[in-house]
Parts: structure tokens; C-alpha cells; sequence
């Protein structure tokens, strides 16, 4: 089968200088500048706008509105060159924005596969994994770090600088100011700070994770949040029991690896929210 052509819609505005790998399609209204990369079968719908230093991954598609590479919403941005890049095979909807980096970290990092629904935003200097999804109004502050497999519910909102763990889960409507373990479920009704309220068992089943491994990382998602002592005494025994177990030990080096926020807390078990917490049935 022969590679699909070339196809620029003649209302569509494509800067001379933009690269544009093979079967790229451009609908009307779109306008690429002259910084950007599209790699190799990049589809961009009607009204599309890609602004600065911006790289599309091959076979990625961008709906109507959506607007990538544009300024980033911080006072301290004096113009300077940084970037934006997005993945291979992603799907970025409609009035999406994602905002180039500033000097501090000079980039905007998105990974493979993920798909951003509706209104989602990713403020500049973020740092998104692969196989992401942001539900519909999701939004990042800026140097936020995402990590693989993580799904961000509809209209949640994560503060500046703070960290989500691979395979975590953060409910609709939570408010996230902490940093999030991976596989935590997050969850914080109506825009509150969010707390765990357990661990994304679907999730992490299938990612391949074993019944044995749940049982580990469960016991060790206990002995973190429901043992006895401070938190620091329960991760020197979180670590001297579960360091070495490639599941759990993810958890100990996530904690470790801190930066500016502090680590989610659980919820007290009585307060567990109906239906979404671990039981005897998970594994």
C-alpha cells in the first residue's frame, strides 16, 4: 500500500519554513509557523493553531481549536526560544492547549499515545509520560510531572510542581496539591484537595501486575499510610520490607525522589469514600 499524500487545505496558513513529514493532512482555517515539525502522517483538523518551536509525533491528530506551542501563561517569560513536543499517535481534541516551556526548564514534554479530551490544558515546563489520558477540562499547572499509564479525571486541576506517579488514577472534580504515589487513587470531591483512597487495582491488573504483586504493593501501601509511628518511621519500614520488589519498590523511590510537595495522604478508612477503596475481593 502506497503512503497517503500531502494534503494542505488551500484556507489553511502553513509558514514556508515549517518541516512536514510525508501524509500530513491540514484542514482549513489551520495555521502552522514556521518553527513547527510535523512528523509523518500528523492529521490537523479545521482551525487548528501550532505557534513556536513545536514538534507533532508521526500519525498524532489534532482537532478544531486546539491551540499548541502558544506562549506560556507566566509573567517571567520574556519571548525566549523553548519548546513544545508532542508525541507519536496521540489524539489531541477539541480547544486543547498546551503551552511551550519557559527558560527554567525550556520545554513541554508530552509522550506516545496519549489522548487529551476536550479542554484539557498542560501549562509550560509540564513533563507528560506515555499512554496519558486527560479526561474532558483536565489541567496541569506548570512543571507538573505526569507519569506513564496515569488517567486524569474531567476537571480535576493539579498544582504547580507536583509529581503523579506511574499507573495513578485522580478522580473528577479533585483538587491535587500533593505529589501522587503510583498507583494511587485520588480523589477530592468537588474540587477539594484530593486524598488516596486506595490503590488503581484495574489499572495496575492490567498493566500485567500479578496477584502477587498486588498483594505486596497493597502491604506496602498499608504500612505507608495505616502503620504506627510518623510517616518517616513508616517509610524506613516500607523500605526495609518492600525496597526490592520491582512493584512496591516503584512506591519507596517515588517518595524518595521528592521535590517541592509533599507526598498525598490517605484517607482515614472510616471516611473511605463507597465503592472506591481497596477490599478482600481486589486480588
Amino acid at each position: 500500500m502506497s503512503a497517503r499524500a500531502t494534503e494542505i487545505h488551500p484556507l489553511a496558513y502553513v509558514a514556508p519554513a515549517a518541516v512536514l513529514g510525508q501524509g500530513v493532512r491540514i484542514g482549513p482555517f489551520c495555521t502552522v509557523g514556521p518553527d513547527v515539525v510535523l512528523g509523518d502522517g500528523v492529521t490537523l483538523h479545521a482551525h487548528v493553531n501550532l505557534d513556536g518551536h513545536t514538534t507533532i509525533g508521526a500519525r498524532s491528530e489534532v482537532y478544531s481549536f486546539a491551540s499548541i506551542g502558544t506562549a506560556p501563561q507566566d509573567l517571567s517569560y520574556k519571548g525566549e526560544p523553548t519548546t513544545v513536543s508532542l508525541g507519536e499517535d496521540c489524539v489531541v481534541r477539541e480547544s486543547v492547549t498546551v503551552n511551550r516551556g519557559t527558560p527554567k526548564s525550556g520545554a513541554t514534554i508530552i509522550g506516545d499515545r496519549c489522548f487529551l479530551m476536550a479542554y484539557a490544558h498542560v501549562a509550560h515546563d509540564c513533563r507528560v509520560g506515555d499512554n496519558v489520558i486527560f479526561a474532558n477540562a483536565a489541567t496541569l499547572g506548570g512543571h507538573v510531572k505526569v507519569g506513564d499509564y496515569v488517567f486524569l479525571g474531567g476537571l480535576c486541576a493539579v498544582h504547580q510542581f507536583t509529581r503523579i506517579g506511574d499507573f495513578a488514577m485522580i478522580g473528577g472534580l479533585t483538587g491535587v496539591k500533593d505529589d501522587v504515589i503510583p498507583y494511587g487513587m485520588a480523589f477530592g470531591a468537588n474540587g477539594v484537595s484530593g486524598e488516596l483512597i486506595g490503590l488503581n487495582v484495574v489499572g495496575m491488573k492490567r498493566r500485567g501486575l500479578t496477584r502477587d504483586d498486588l498483594r505486596v504493593v497493597r502491604a506496602c501501601y498499608e504500612t505507608l499510610f495505616y502503620g504506627v509511628g510518623t510517616f518517616a518511621e513508616r517509610l524506613a519500614d516500607a523500605t526495609a520490607a518492600y525496597r526490592e520488589h520491582p512493584a512496591a519498590g516503584r512506591l519507596i523511590a517515588f517518595i524518595e525522589a521528592g521535590e517541592k510537595r509533599p507526598v498525598m495522604m490517605a484517607a482515614p478508612k472510616k471516611t473511605r469514600v463507597a465503592g472506591t477503596g481497596t477490599t478482600a475481593t481486589d486480588d
